[in-house]
């Protein structure tokens, strides 16, 4: 009797397991359905697209939010010793938005504050387009994506019912449904690349912002110093 049961019961989970496996290539044929892949292409190279950017957005946000602690405290000790030229090399020697900011200011140097602070954040705009690069992009995929995906849908359920009117005597609950399926896969599809490119969209612009907190910050800290008596 023990040994009926157990066969009973490994029976029971082979068949589970295999229903289970093909529940899992049918989800996975749905997904690539040649019904399907006009929507599915485009939103799978949206979602590498969007990956890419941020990812390549992410090293260049952590490469310009890199502070060096004594950079700003080197600055002041050339400034005050007169030693321009090494305060500008400095600068030169980071590849940072915020060196490239203060060797302007250095570079108008004896001019009014006013045109000084002017040129900064000239500078600034610049650096900070810079930073903000194909950033609205991920923007537009977020928005884009689940409309793309809604357009399958609606252009799957359009034809499903146009083949239930076509046929209706001949009508096949199977074939139907299973259409009708496949057609809503396009809308999961779009969902998930919104939600991702919009989390990263996010990211992104809380970064930035971030980033141009510190440039500010130091910005002001440099023309704090020049009104400091020499």
């Amino acid at each position: 009797m023990n040994i009926l049961t157990l066969l009973q019961a490994s029976t029971v989970a082979a068949d589970v397991t295999e229903q289970a496996v093909e529940k899992e290539l049918s989800i996975f044929e749905l997904v690539f359905d040649v019904n399907s892949l006009w929507i599915m292409i485009p939103l799978i190279l949206m979602l590498i697209w969007a990956i890419y950017i941020f990812v390549e957005r992410m090293l260049a946000l952590n490469r310009a939010s890199k502070e060096d602690r004594n950079f700003m405290n080197n600055i002041r000790d050339f400034i005050h010793d007169g030693k321009i030229e090494s305060a500008v090399a400095l600068c030169k020697g980071n590849d940072t938005p915020l060196a490239r900011m203060i060797e302007k200011g250095l570079s108008r140097l004896g001019k009014p504050l006013e045109d000084i602070a002017t040129a900064i954040e000239n500078t600034g705009k610049l650096e900070i387009q810079r930073l903000e690069k194909r950033v609205s992009t991920v923007g537009t995929i977020s928005g884009a994506g689940p409309m793309l995906g809604f357009l399958g849908t609606v252009v799957g359920m359009v034809i499903a019912f146009h083949n239930m009117a076509a046929n209706p005597n001949n009508l096949d609950i199977t074939t139907l449904s299973s259409g009708i399926y496949t057609a809503m896969i396009t809308t999961v599809g779009g969902l998930i690349v919104g939600i991702i490119a919009y989390f990263f969209y996010n990211i992104l612009v809380s970064k930035i912002s971030n980033v141009v907190y510190m440039l500010e910050a130091k910005t002001t800290e440099f023309m704090d110093l020049l009104h400091e008596p020499m």
